[in-house]
């Protein structure tokens, strides 16, 4: 496992002290705005979070030692990332990162359906895509499909309900 995630992607400056909008890469902006400490360069380069705060579907991000435009346009397009230690998932909860690649497998006949490749946000629920030899699998992340996920053994256990891949 990566220790290492992306979070979000530089994408501007804001306004003339230094501040740059960021893009999330996470479930919610707010998320992003908890860390005191993120990283540059896939992990090897920590930066100290000042301040950062959401603003509509981006965060505003100050970051320690940038302080004028000049310098904030010099981070135009670098990726953050977070250290996984850092962060204390709830019970069921993963790291899009490590669901990717998951072998998806039927609890009830033991049917191999592919890869995990995609976890889209829908809203009401996240929905898996899941790449098979001959087709692609849509399969919604709720606890009546998903039985069982198993990241250190590479797999997700799901129970096949009535219609769902008609």
């Amino acid at each position: 496992m990566k220790k290492y995630l992306e979070i979000g992607k530089i994408v501007a400056v804001q306004g003339l002290k230094g501040d740059v909008r960021v893009d999330p890469w996470c479930d919610s902006a707010d998320f992003l705005c908890e860390f005191d400490r993120l990283y540059f360069d896939k992990g090897s380069t920590p930066v100290e979070i000042e301040k950062a705060r959401p603003h509509k579907n981006i965060v505003l991000v100050k970051i320690k030692g940038v302080n004028t435009v000049e310098e904030a346009q010099l981070l135009r397009g670098k990726i953050l990332y977070m250290d996984r230690d850092e962060v204390e998932l709830e019970e069921g909860c993963y790291f899009v990162q490590d669901l990717i690649g998951l072998t998806v497998i039927d609890n009830d006949d033991g049917t191999e359906y592919g890869r995990l490749s995609e976890v889209k946000a829908t809203g009401a629920n996240d929905v898996y895509v899941v790449k098979g030899a001959d087709r692609e699998y849509l399969i919604p992340a709720i606890p009546d499909v998903i039985i069982e996920t198993d990241i250190e053994g590479g797999k997700m256990l799901i129970h096949k309900l009535d219609g769902l891949f008609d």
